[in-house]
């Protein structure tokens, strides 16, 4: 009876009736385009959101690279330039951060100091999109 049940698999999948199952991709996968200056947010496989950013101005590059987050904050205050606000930060690469902006109209074209800038609610969004599948279950692809 086994074989029987094999034999009608094998046939299904070969004449295309079945397809064999590909394991899902898991977690968050964070696309920046810095030449677009686009991210788009891939959850378990499927594209849920595309958003104008600004990454690094001339002069202050964001880094490319594959990275994990290794800290968040809710309300951060950047140490180095005049305690601008860094709302839902989300480091991951020594100083540099995905965060939400008050510069808005500047979003869509390099203007930052190297970090990956979003408009506010497209930061919490992420943010909270981190914080339920995990900061080892997040990679940050910058291109």
């Amino acid at each position: 009876m086994g074989r029987i049940i094999v034999a009608a698999v094998s046939a299904a999948l070969a004449s295309g009736f079945l397809s064999a199952a590909t394991p899902a991709a898991a977690g968050i996968r964070v696309e920046v385009d810095r030449a677009s200056q686009t991210m788009d947010v891939i959850v378990d496989g499927e594209h849920l959101y595309t958003w104008r950013v600004s990454t690094g101005r001339t002069g202050w590059p964001t880094p490319p690279g594959v990275f994990h987050p290794q800290f968040m904050a809710v309300h951060w205050y950047s140490r180095i330039f005049n305690n601008a606000p860094m709302p839902h930060s989300i480091f991951y690469s020594g100083p540099f951060a995905i965060h939400g902006t008050t510069e808005v109209s500047r979003l869509g074209r390099p203007a930052s100091h190297g970090c990956i800038r979003l408009a506010p609610a497209n930061a919490a969004v992420l943010f909270g999109l981190v914080e339920k599948e995990g900061k080892s279950n997040t990679t940050i692809v910058v291109q």
